[in-house]
């Protein structure tokens, strides 16, 4: 069956012969959309092998089929990418929310009020200055007006229903890592170390559902987009942007996100951020597809850092897809060679695929810089000896 091939600046294609003999895959374009098909590029595979082809917009065509030569099973998967022409800096709408945990601002735990009150209610634990002698309770009425009100009982409901968890991942030197509620294990890139201590002590909300089965993970620095678990969750999770800003809390109201963590002096310069009436908290207000404007995603780490690792057994799997600018360093301190499979699972949910294989001698850096249109969602490792092993990437 044709699959649409125009209109991405970059596409690639995985290939895997699942079969148990060897295999032509060959790649067929219609360039017209007329249905007039020409032969575009083909590769054997060996059973049980599997190859990446990419392509620019320059050298593709409309629509794109794949035939075989024999009968087998088999898995190909294209994705489709453009160059990301964001910077790694933020728009001025986000300018305001809190860049530094000594800001004396007031923060606050967020929570749209059921029972039909139709208000979005704030706990707010006081200011950095203040401690707790600040806290109180404001609520975000449907004109933008945020007012504080005495109501101990939806503070206390608030503040012990909606607390920020502790740990809900495990940061250490290679990158961050995240256990799912199946026990799968996966990592993520690092960003600044300013969000280890914050995000560990739960000053710092990670996930919370802003639209149905649509989660937000705010992660050491970057937000994703996270499916839920009956979508498989962590498999397909997504960066959207890197950024700076240590937000309190985040939550939907309204068709809006609202974050807390907010200088209520830059409501001056912000027309995002919204002041109470006495002056003491604020709250950004947007719309979700304004995280994009943060900034592309960036980050740095990978499975090993310095790390003791056995044969033939596979590193947790570090998440490779959406990123910008992708390089490898991949290094042992052994003192003779070491070979390392390099092995890609594009979909999420499919089959691992051995890209390349290495051989890195003592003391050497293999060191390889992905080209533009290079896709795939997890990367992983799988040394042929024990050692003590490191790889590394940097996306910029």
């Amino acid at each position: 069956m044709p699959m649409l091939f125009a209109g991405w600046q970059y596409t690639s294609v995985w290939l895997k012969n699942e079969g148990s003999q060897s295999v032509i895959f060959q790649l067929e374009v219609d360039k017209s959309g007329r249905g007039e098909w020409e032969p575009f590029e083909s590769t054997a595979l060996d059973a049980g092998e599997a190859t990446v082809l990419t392509w620019s917009q320059e050298n593709k065509g409309e629509w794109v089929r794949v035939k075989v030569d024999k009968a087998t099973k088999a898995t190909v998967h294209l994705s489709f990418t453009d160059q990301d022409e964001r910077g790694k800096y933020p728009t001025g709408i986000f300018e305001g929310v809190r860049t530094a945990m000594n800001e004396p601002l007031h923060t606050g735990l967020l929570y749209g009020l059921g029972n039909n009150r139709r208000s979005l209610g704030i706990a707010s634990s006081g200011s950095t200055e203040s401690g707790n002698a600040d806290a109180g309770y404001y609520e975000l009425n449907a004109a933008m007006q945020l007012i504080k009100k005495e109501d101990s009982e939806t503070f206390n409901f608030i503040e012990e229903s909606f607390a920020i968890p502790e740990n809900v991942f495990v940061v250490d030197d290679a990158s961050v890592l995240v256990t799912d509620d199946l026990g799968r294990r996966w990592r993520l890139p690092l960003g600044d170390e300013k969000f280890t201590t914050p995000s560990s002590a739960g000053e710092l909300r990670i996930d919370r559902e802003v639209a149905t089965e649509r989660d937000l993970f705010n992660c050491h620095g970057t937000f994703y987009e996270l499916p839920a678990e009956n979508a498989d969750g962590y498999a397909k999770i997504r960066p959207i942007s890197s950024h700076s800003l240590l937000i309190n809390d985040y939550a939907s109201y309204r068709g809006l996100l609202l974050l807390s963590g907010v200088d209520p002096k830059a409501a001056s310069k912000n027309s995002h951020i919204i002041v109470s009436e006495d002056k003491k908290l604020a709250v950004w207000a947007g719309v979700i597809d304004d995280l994009w404007k943060l900034g592309k995603p960036i980050g740095k780490g990978g499975p090993w850092k310095n790390s003791s690792v056995k044969a033939n057994i596979p590193s947790d799997p570090y998440l490779f897809g959406f990123y910008d600018n992708k390089k490898l360093e991949l290094t042992h301190q052994s003192t003779g060679p070491v070979t390392f499979q390099i092995q890609f699972e594009p979909i999420g949910h499919g089959p691992w695929m051995t890209w390349k294989e290495v051989t890195v001698a003592a003391g050497e850096t293999f060191t390889y810089e992905f080209p533009k249109g290079f896709e795939a969602r997890w990367i992983r490792f799988v040394p042929q000896s024990d050692c003590m092993a490191t790889a590394w990437l940097t996306y910029d």
